[in-house]
């Protein structure tokens, strides 16, 4: 079975991107290979991004901040051959990207930044909720499309509209 390398851009890679690699490793598990990554990377996991993702059972050990240079044959000559790219923050979404090996595929998938968030602690936990909630909704939607039997212009439609897909917001029922 092929394995799809899948990387996640955001500009901070502290929050969006990191929630969208454990989601897509642990959804996508034996048929994606997820990485994250950032073009300013913050040099550290937000925390409330890593207390959710423990709070939800998943492995955070090997999450890091990270530049997406890692990523870009002209600066790793080791960096992983990819299949799929994301960017999950409209200014990632917006800057000149490096040259991916494998010529990968690309959709933008943006989702509001659950750090800006500076109201309450609940308010916070909320936004951060809500990232996780639209980026488990669409990596699901996404390793459910059924790869082998989609030309390349047909999976970048879905990849497309999968992106652009509303999510409705939870709301309180008060």
């Amino acid at each position: 079975m092929t394995v799809h390398n899948v990387l996640f851009l955001c500009t901070g890679n502290s929050a969006r991107s990191i929630l969208a690699e454990a989601i897509m490793n642990r959804t996508g598990a034996g048929k994606f290979r997820a990485f994250s990554a950032g073009s300013f990377p913050k040099g550290m996991i937000h925390p409330r991004a890593i207390a959710l993702l423990q709070q939800l059972n998943y492995k955070t050990d090997d999450l890091r901040s990270k530049s997406w240079s890692e990523f870009s044959r002209s600066e790793n000559p080791d960096a992983p051959e990819l299949n799929f790219v994301f960017t999950v923050c409209d200014t990632a979404a917006g800057e000149v990207c490096p040259i991916w090996p494998g010529q990968p595929m690309t959709a933008h998938w943006g989702i509001p930044d659950p750090a800006a968030e500076d109201g309450s602690e609940a308010q916070q936990a909320l936004a951060f909720a809500e990232a996780y909630r639209q980026l488990n909704n669409r990596i699901t939607a996404f390793v459910n499309l059924p790869m082998a039997s989609l030309d390349r212009l047909a999976l970048q439609k879905h990849m497309d509209e999968i992106g652009q897909a509303r999510d409705t917001p939870a709301r309180n029922s008060h």
